[in-house]
C-alpha cells in the first residue's frame, strides 16, 4: 500500500506512505527498493536518514551507499539484530508466555519464533526447523551486509547502543547516543483534577510486550480503592485476553478499572495527564528509550517501569519515580502500593522529571533537531574531504573464481563453446580443475587499495541437470 498525503502536524511536508503489511516476515522487497531508487534519482538528497525498515525494505540501505549518500539509521527497537525485533520468543516455555531471548540464534529462532510456520506433521519437524534455521541465518547475514553500509547509528539510549556494540557487532565509532527530542509545550500546563481516589495511568497499544497483563494482576493485589485507567488502541488479538484476565479479578477491582481510546498526542496533558497521580510502564520486554516515560517526566508525573533495559535508564527509584523487578506482578503491586498509601510521595517523584537535566525538563525537539543536523554536516564534510584516488584504477573487477565449473557452454566462450577445444585438451592432459587461491584475491584488492575500486563480481556460473534440460541455446 502507498499513499501520499499532507503531514497533519505540519501541511509543509508531504508525506509518502508505504507499508508492506502483508508480509511481515519479509525483509526485502524489490519492488519497493525500485521505486525507492527511483525517489532517489529524483530528488537528489544530501543525506537518507532512516527511522525504521518494518514493512518497507532492508536493501534501501544499498540504493543510497550505491549512490554514496550517507546514511543515518536510528535505532528504536531490537530489529535488526532480532527478526521479530524485541528479543522476546513466541513460543512459551518454564519462564511462561513470552520469555525472554537471552540474543539471537538461527535455529533457537526457528524453533522458538517461527514454528507457528511448521506443518505441524511430527515426520516434517526437522524440515521445518532446518527450513526457518537458514531463512533467518539469511537475514541475519543480509542485516549484517546493510549494517556496514551505514555511516551513523543513533541510540536513544546508552543500553540499546550498548546491545548493538556487543551483541551485534556495531563498531563503537559508527554508534552515537542522543535521546529522543520532544515537544515541551505540549507537556506543560499540567492541572490534576480533584479527585479521591489515586489513579494510575497506562499508556500505549495493547500488544503482549507492553505487559497491560502484569498490570493488571498486580493491580488486583492492591489495598484501598485506587483507580487504572488505560488509553491505547485496541487489538483483536490481545484486548479479548486482557478481558479475560480482568474477567479473573474480584468484582470491586473490576470496578475500578477504566478503558479509554488512542488521544491525541498534542492533547496529552489534557486528556491524559491531568486525570492521573501516576504513570506505569509494565513492559516485559527491554524497551529502548519509552517515550511515554519522558512525557510523563515533562509533565512532572511519576513513573513506575521495571528495573531492566532502557526502562532504568530514564527512572532512578524514590528519586523521579519507583522501580519493581522485571516481569513480577508482585513487585509491581509493592512499588503502586507505596503511591497508594502516600500521595505525597508521589507529587515529590513527580517534581523531579527527567534525570539528564538539573531542571528536570525533557530534551527539546528544537535542540535534538540541530543535534542531528550536525551529525549529517560531519558525514557530509567526511564525503567532502575524502580523498580522491591516489591513483587511477579499475572501479570494477571481476574474478573468474572457478571457471572449469561453468558448464554453460556460451557460444562466444574460448573455453566452453561447443566449438572449443580447451577442456577436451585439459582433461586428455590430466589438468586438475582451477580454483582461484583467497590470498590471490586479497592481494589483487590490497594492491588496488586507493584506485577508486567500488565492485567486486566473483564470477561462476554452473547449472544443475535438470535446468540444463531448460537452458538449451
Amino acid at each position: 500500500m502507498a499513499i501520499d498525503k499532507r503531514d497533519p502536524a505540519d501541511p509543509r511536508v508531504t508525506v509518502h506512505l508505504v507499508n508492506n503489511a502483508y508480509t511481515r516476515d519479509r525483509y526485502r522487497h524489490g519492488g519497493i527498493d525500485r521505486r525507492f531508487a527511483e525517489v532517489l534519482d529524483r530528488l537528489r538528497p544530501d543525506v537518507v536518514h532512516i527511522g525504521h525498515l518494518n514493512h518497507l525494505s532492508t536493501s534501501l540501505i544499498a540504493e543510497a551507499a550505491q549512490r554514496r549518500l550517507p546514511i543515518v539509521f536510528t535505532l528504536h527497537d531490537y530489529w535488526l539484530l532480532c527478526p521479530r525485533g524485541q528479543l522476546i520468543q513466541m513460543h512459551p516455555d518454564e519462564q511462561g508466555p513470552w520469555p525472554l531471548c537471552q540474543g539471537q540464534e538461527d535455529r533457537r529462532c526457528a524453533e522458538r519464533c517461527y514454528s507457528r510456520y511448521f506443518s505441524g506433521a511430527n515426520a516434517e519437524q526437522e524440515e521445518d526447523v532446518a527450513y526457518w534455521t537458514g531463512w533467518v541465518g539469511r537475514r541475519m547475514s543480509h542485516m549484517r551486509e546493510m549494517a556496514l553500509l551505514v555511516d551513523r547509528f543513533i541510540a536513544p539510549s546508552r543500553y540499546l547502543l550498548s546491545r548493538y556494540r556487543d551483541d551485534f557487532g556495531l563498531s563503537a565509532q559508527k554508534l552515537q547516543y542522543l535521546d529522543y527530542g520532544f515537544h515541551r509545550q505540549r507537556l506543560t500546563g499540567r492541572q490534576r483534577q480533584p479527585e479521591d481516589a489515586f489513579v494510575f495511568g497506562y499508556i500505549g497499544t495493547h500488544i503482549p510486550a507492553k505487559g497491560i497483563h502484569t498490570l493488571l494482576e498486580a493491580f488486583g493485589h492492591l489495598r484501598g480503592e485506587p483507580l487504572l485507567r488505560i488509553w491505547g488502541r485496541p487489538r483483536g488479538e490481545t484486548t479479548p485476553f486482557l478481558q479475560q484476565v480482568i474477567q479473573g479479578l474480584p468484582a470491586d477491582t473490576q470496578r475500578r478499572i477504566e478503558w479509554f481510546p488512542e488521544y491525541r498526542n498534542d492533547q496529552i496533558c489534557t486528556d491524559v495527564f491531568n486525570r492521573v497521580d501516576a504513570i506505569v510502564v509494565p513492559s516485559i520486554w527491554l524497551e529502548n528509550s519509552p517515550l511515554v516515560i519522558h512525557e510523563a517526566q515533562g509533565a512532572r508525573v511519576p513513573v513506575v517501569t521495571a528495573n531492566a533495559g532502557g526502562m532504568r535508564e530514564y527512572v532512578a527509584d524514590g528519586e523521579n519515580g519507583l522501580l519493581f523487578s522485571h516481569r513480577d506482578a508482585a513487585s509491581l503491586a509493592a512499588a503502586m502500593q507505596r503511591l497508594v498509601a502516600d500521595p505525597a510521595l508521589a507529587h515529590r517523584l513527580g517534581q523531579r522529571g527527567y534525570l539528564q537535566s538539573p531542571g528536570g525538563a525533557v530534551p527539546n525537539m528544537v535542540d535534538h533537531a540541530r543535534a542531528i543536523e550536525g551529525i549529517y554536516e560531519e558525514l557530509l564534510q567526511q564525503r567532502r574531504s575524502a580523498a580522491p584516488p591516489a591513483r587511477p584504477g579499475p572501479w570494477r573487477i571481476t574474478f573468474d573464481t572457478n571457471p572449469d565449473d561453468c558448464n554453460l557452454r556460451c557460444i562466444m566462450c574460448e573455453e566452453h563453446s561447443p566449438h572449443s577445444p580447451l577442456q577436451v585438451l585439459r582433461r586428455e592432459r590430466g589438468e586438475p580443475r582451477r580454483r582461484m587461491d583467497i590470498e590471490l584475491l586479497r592481494r589483487v584488492l590490497e594492491e588496488r587499495r586507493g584506485c577508486g575500486l567500488r565492485e567486486l563480481i566473483p564470477s561462476s556460473a554452473m547449472l544443475t541437470p535438470r535446468q540444463e534440460g531448460t537452458a538449451a541455446g
